[in-house]
């Protein structure tokens, strides 16, 4: 029996998390399987604790580099990385976001590995002139890259620098349904660990503190409807250096006791069945999985129209919102507060339906062992 293929997913940073439902890093490693794939699971920054959760990966490597050794042209760690991967001699190398995409396209040169996969997260990677250029010059048959979602991929193809419908391809991020509904707690039981009382309507929230995510345009809108819905309250899981000046918002805008910014929360999808609506006001987002985990909740939800998220609320049907537009996030918001309990729940289910007909980890793992099988087939001139 021929040696199973040697496989290298390169992060830049250390992350994995104790429950994988939404690490689509270690989902890849799951959907190979592993009589045919042998896999390295590599990390250019950090590395865990005694007690922190490690890959499922066969193997796993912290290159452990500085912040400014990644930085310029970063020759120490691109001689570390050839050095490793030349003596490893793997089949396929898979790069999640730009820097380690941008490492292996110029090392590839050399080491000439049969197939590299390049995952983009999200938009701007390839703004600049200069990474433009550098990606038309070093792109060639042995790549393949990959778009979070339908809008990534289509910006990839704009980008015009060596990204066609050939070597492109949409594979939209999913999460383990089974997995994330195993860590929710009852609505009940999430309300009494956050302290919020279990009468009141609540508007939810799940994102890191910075204005990308345009926090501060849901605390304006909700201002607008407080006197209106004297029983709805607002909540926000997340941390940031935002939080100081949210906080001060809410002081200003009256909002003290109806806002509860709760910080950083382990797990924060166990708590999911807290809220009764799920709001994302983003100002960009490569996909959003925190939209998939309000899914997941059988919430109905209220997000950002930017690319990349429109079809996915327009298949749920929930309510999507022009960007920093608060008149607009006003009029949805009051659209679903509005609504009967009964009517709410149904728009919940309806969201947690589309969930799984287009969001299933099965299909996630399963198109990307098609692209690994296939990849190999034509690098190497024969079946995988």
């Amino acid at each position: 029996m021929s040696r199973p293929f040697k496989v290298l997913q390169l992060q830049p940073d250390y992350n994995v998390k104790s429950h994988d439902f939404a690490d689509l890093a270690e989902q890849i490693v799951k959907a190979l399987p592993a009589d045919r794939y042998e896999v390295t699971a590599a990390f250019l920054r950090g590395r865990p604790g005694p007690a922190d959760p490690v890959s499922r990966a066969a193997t796993s490597v912290y290159f452990d580099f500085s912040d400014k050794s990644l930085k310029g042209l970063r020759l120490r760690a691109m001689w570390r990385l050839y050095q490793f991967c030349r003596k490893e001699k793997f089949d396929v190398v898979i790069c999640n976001r730009f820097k380690p995409v941008n490492m292996m396209l110029q090392l590839n040169r050399w080491l000439k590995v049969p197939l590299c996969i390049g995952i983009s997260h999200g938009f701007g990677e390839y703004d600049r002139l200069y990474r433009r250029k550098q990606a038309q010059r070093l792109i060639d048959e042995h790549w393949r890259f990959v778009g979070v979602s339908p809008a990534v991929k289509q910006y990839l193809l704009d980008c015009r620098c060596g990204f066609t419908d050939a070597n492109t391809y949409a594979i939209t991020n999913a999460i383990d349904i089974e997995q994330a509904e195993g860590l929710q707690h009852s609505r009940e039981r999430s309300r009494e660990l956050l302290g919020i009382d279990p009468s009141v309507r609540l508007i939810g929230a799940l994102g890191r503190l910075v204005p990308v995510k345009g926090h501060t345009y849901l605390l304006q809108a909700f201002a607008a409807l407080k006197d209106k819905y004297p029983q709805v309250q607002l909540a926000i899981i997340g941390a940031g250096r935002e939080e100081s000046n949210l906080s001060t918002q809410v002081q200003q805008l009256g909002l003290g006791g109806r806002v509860h910014l709760l910080g950083f929360k382990e797990n924060a999808l166990q708590y999911v069945r807290a809220f009764d609506i799920w709001t994302m006001p983003s100002l960009a987002e490569g996909l959003g999985l925190a939209l998939l985990e309000g899914m997941s909740g059988r919430l109905p939800v209220i997000a950002s129209s930017v690319p990349a998220m429109l079809p996915l609320i327009e298949g749920a049907g929930g309510l999507a919102v022009e960007p920093a537009n608060v008149p607009a996030l006003v009029q949805a918001l009051d659209t679903y507060l509005g609504l009967s309990n009964e009517d709410l729940a149904a728009k919940g289910e309806q969201a947690y339906r589309y969930l799984q007909e287009q969001h299933d980890i099965e299909v996630f793992r399963q198109e990307y062992l098609d692209l690994i099988d296939s990849g190999l087939s034509q690098a190497r001139g024969k079946d995988v």
